[in-house]
């Protein structure tokens, strides 16, 4: 009768146990399923000022007139900032290799992953301080999202659907049908993952922050909103997720807020700040 009663304790335990599994795996797909995940975006203070210099006639012009603000900048003084700098640094080649099979620039490809490393940086203190800081390397998203610019892989695989729907306002033509093949389809959720997980190459996270990027510029292109020259309302976008890409005359600034030196940024502001500085403008122009 003990042992009876031992093993039926026993059942029960993993009965339950699994039962409570399940449900959480199931309350987290729901949940990202409802976009419940999904960044929850503020609107950028300075939102009127980007809407000002939106038509200057030159990116140059934007960098000197915001020279001052943004050389004195509280994330430019962080420790944050002098460990992804470095990180940055280390990667300049994988960087430029995927902005030339893209077609993307160099600088918008770092500007979204300036603020999706920095707001890593400050939401993970500890692991920061301990492993990060001391090593000068990236942080890699390992839950919800993924990589060092914290992709979902649902938007993964939009990202790669749209290279491949003619219908999409995101695609991009023939020749970047076939940029994100897989070499069987044998497992493809596993292979996805892998290639955002590898904390030793961070090629695939910058290619498909890249085509993300270069997707979102085209829709808005194609609908007769170009926003080549405006990062922030860029980064917003990615930040926030494909379905809030809606081209339109006067787009606000925002995303995520992030606090640095005890003050706040929003992820597209950071991205701007970053884009127009002279931060890493000698591997990374302005062009």
């Amino acid at each position: 009768m003990t042992f009876k009663k031992f093993a039926r304790n026993t059942f029960r335990f993993f009965l339950y146990a699994f039962a409570i599994i399940g449900f959480l795996f199931t309350g987290v797909f729901l949940a990202m399923k409802l976009h419940l995940t999904d960044v929850k975006g503020s609107i950028d203070s300075r939102n009127s000022f980007y809407k000002e210099v939106r038509n200057t006639k030159s990116r140059m012009d934007i960098a000197n007139s915001n020279a001052s603000y943004i050389e004195n900048a509280e994330w430019m003084n962080s420790t944050e900032w002098s460990t992804l700098k470095n990180g940055v640094i280390k990667d300049k080649d994988l960087i430029l290799k995927v902005s030339k099979e893209s077609g993307v620039s160099s600088r918008l490809i770092v500007s979204s992953i300036i603020s999706e490393q920095l707001r890593f940086f400050t939401s993970n203190r500890e692991s920061f301080k301990k492993y990060f800081e001391p090593l000068k390397i990236l942080g890699t998203y390992t839950q919800f999202s993924y990589g060092i610019s914290g992709i979902k892989m649902e938007t993964a695989k939009q990202i790669e659907n749209n290279l491949k729907d003619s219908t999409s306002p995101f695609y991009l033509g023939k020749d970047y049908e076939n940029i994100l093949n897989y070499k069987d389809m044998t497992d493809v959720d596993t292979q996805r993952l892998n290639r955002f997980t590898d904390s030793h190459d961070h090629y695939y996270s910058y290619l498909y922050t890249a085509l993300y990027i270069k997707q979102i510029l085209n829709q808005w292109q194609k609908a007769g909103y170009s926003i080549d020259n405006r990062p922030e309302v860029l980064a917003t976008i990615f930040n926030l997720g494909f379905y809030k890409s809606i081209p339109k005359e006067n787009p606000d600034v925002g995303g995520s807020v992030i606090t640095i030196n005890n003050k706040d940024y929003t992820f597209g502001g950071l991205a701007y700040d970053f884009y127009y500085s002279q931060e890493l403008s000698d591997i990374f122009p302005i062009e």
